[in-house]
């Protein structure tokens, strides 16, 4: 079925919501009385896109058959069959769930599909959660792509790439021209007419006016993912994208007064688009950019005039190596900063951001497993950020930055702390919180980012095919199944919201949006990367030794 076929009706907030079964031995009698179990869906709010999601989802299920799925245990118990129909069943309804809202997030401009929306929730001011933000639909667009629908991501691709060329200003300064927006509307200029335009946001409108960093190297990421899936070069030759891609790398690798090859970065730069003490060089921007960095090697069509493309490898192998020497954290690795000495002077100094050891916070003792590791958040003078963050290390292991040994000790990581990183939703966007006197400083005593909620440690469903993704490519889907069937408790009778508080996600964030776009998209594609590990190939980069410069730090193996 093609979701885009016509324009969508006007926006208006779904709502679904499954009746939990008074009793369950009854329902595991009874799975041939599916039609019976649909009708009991709640109906009880007036939401109409709520409705026709219900309704579509029900009247696909009423002409089918569901034939009772055998237990693959021989000899199991009529019980045991039962409990697999039901968890089958449930899966299932999930998925429709969420394919439906997919498709009602869906923007048409000039009667083409060209994105989707932040989120359909109308419960709530819009803000600017009725636009179609680039880092949002990066889900939504490896949904299509898996699903066999790619016209919508190409559109999306052609017409970012159009809005890049425009002047953007902010207040009485000009941006780079590279700089690619954090999302766009569709502006019905005439309605007697019909006419439509694009308004797009590059930073002048956005809480903190901020520019998007990541926008422009999700876009490269986004852009090789639709060149695997589709095996047609021919958008990615395009001058529309061979301009959009040279204009974004030549922003990033313009030369300035660093000393590092990382990017540096505002605070609110990113996913984490408020003040949550990122500014410098945070780890998620660092590990886009190298995955950016790697895909437009193998996109750019190279010009014999100019040495663009040996350019761009040079910054690879110099961002691995920083990465490897500076951000790698493991317990040798700690022990050895708990030693420093500080105040070196010279060219052999270990301790070259001149860190203070008493900075090191309390958490991170016991936090750091004997085996395992990760990318810290941050590195910059006398300053080491040893929080998690999900996205900048999960990138790391897909881009094929990490040695096959760092990529291990990440998921080892996430196995050993399942409670903290996972708890009853997946997954934390960073840990652990900021709190206190911290939490007021760094923050700026925001309400939204306080302890355990929203990007100060809040739960995010979207992170969850970033986690499924790299469980898939390092052959141990078993966590990701585990992370799934955690989120399919709740996902659906939550209503597919933004994020969710507490330390152990327990609750729906007390701002979350329902029905947030990428939370169902995200849904999707990880059930697409287990059902189909193949899928991989459009968000996976092989690795390649060669970008490596210098033996690279390993994760300690002095425990067993």
């Amino acid at each position: 079925m093609v979701l885009y076929a016509d324009p969508p009706p006007p926006i208006k907030p779904p709502e679904i919501k499954i009746k939990e079964l008074a009793n369950k031995s009854a329902y595991e009698s009874s799975m041939m009385e599916q039609k019976t179990r649909l009708h009991a869906i709640e109906r009880h709010r007036s939401c109409e896109v709520s409705q026709s999601i219900l309704s579509e989802v029900e009247n696909r299920h009423q002409h089918q058959t569901l034939e009772p799925i055998k237990s693959p245990i021989s000899g199991c118990s009529p019980s045991v069959e039962s409990t697999t129909d039901t968890n089958t069943l449930h899966r299932h309804t999930v998925a429709d769930a969420a394919w439906e809202a997919l498709k009602k997030s869906i923007v048409h401009f000039r009667g083409q599909p060209i994105g989707t929306v932040a989120a359909i929730d109308m419960s709530q001011g819009a803000l600017n959660y009725d636009q179609v933000f680039m880092r949002d639909f990066v889900p939504s667009a490896l949904a299509f792509l898996m699903k066999g629908e790619p016209t919508i991501v190409k559109n999306f691709l052609l017409e970012t790439a159009r809005l890049q060329l425009r002047e953007k200003m902010v207040d009485l300064f000009k941006l780079g021209q590279g700089v690619m927006p954090a999302s766009f509307k569709v502006h019905h200029c005439n309605s007697k007419h019909k006419t439509e335009s694009l308004l797009a946001d590059f930073g002048e409108t956005a809480i903190g006016r901020v520019a998007p960093v990541d926008s422009g190297l999700w876009w490269i990421i986004l852009l090789r993912a639709y060149t695997i899936w589709t095996r047609d070069n021919s958008l990615a030759e395009s001058p529309e994208c061979q301009r959009a891609m040279r204009l974004i790398l030549k922003l990033c690798l313009s030369e300035g007064f660093d000393t590092s090859p990382a990017l540096l970065c505002a605070d609110g730069c990113s996913m984490i688009d408020r003040r949550m003490g990122i500014y410098g060089y945070p780890i998620d921007i660092q590990t886009l950019f190298f995955m950016a960095l790697r895909c437009a090697v193998t996109l750019l069509k190279e010009d014999h005039n100019d040495d663009f493309v040996y350019q761009i490898s040079r910054r690879i192998k110099a961002l691995s190596y920083h990465l490897h020497s500076y951000y790698w954290l493991d317990f040798q690795r700690l022990n050895e900063i708990y030693r420093y000495k500080t105040e070196e002077y010279s060219e052999t100094a270990l301790n070259k951001f001149n860190v203070i050891p008493e900075s090191i916070p309390d958490w991170i003792f016991d936090f750091m497993p004997s085996r395992g590791g990760y990318f810290i958040g941050n590195v910059s003078p006398a300053r080491m950020d040893f929080r998690w963050f999900c996205l900048g290390n999960f990138i790391a292991i897909l881009s094929s930055l990490t040695t096959g040994e760092q990529a291990e000790a990440i998921l080892d990581l996430v196995e050993e702390r399942w409670e903290e990183l996972i708890g009853e939703m997946p997954m934390k966007v960073c840990y652990p919180a900021m709190e206190n006197q911290e939490w007021q400083i760094v923050t700026g005593c925001d309400p939204k980012n306080t302890r355990w909620s929203y990007h100060n440690g809040g739960s995010w469903p979207v992170l969850l095919w970033l986690l499924v993704a790299v469980s898939v490519k390092l052959g141990r889907p078993h966590i990701a199944r585990r992370a799934v069937e955690v989120m399919e408790k709740r996902l659906v009778k939550d209503e597919f919201p933004e994020y969710y508080d507490g330390k152990a996600g327990r609750y729906v964030g007390k701002q979350a949006r329902k029905f947030q776009t990428w939370s169902v998209a995200g849904y999707l594609v990880a059930k697409m990367l287990l059902d189909d590990p193949s899928n991989l190939r459009a968000v996976s980069l092989a690795d390649d030794s060669h970008i490596r410069s210098a033996p690279v730090l390993k994760r300690s193996n002095s425990f067993p």
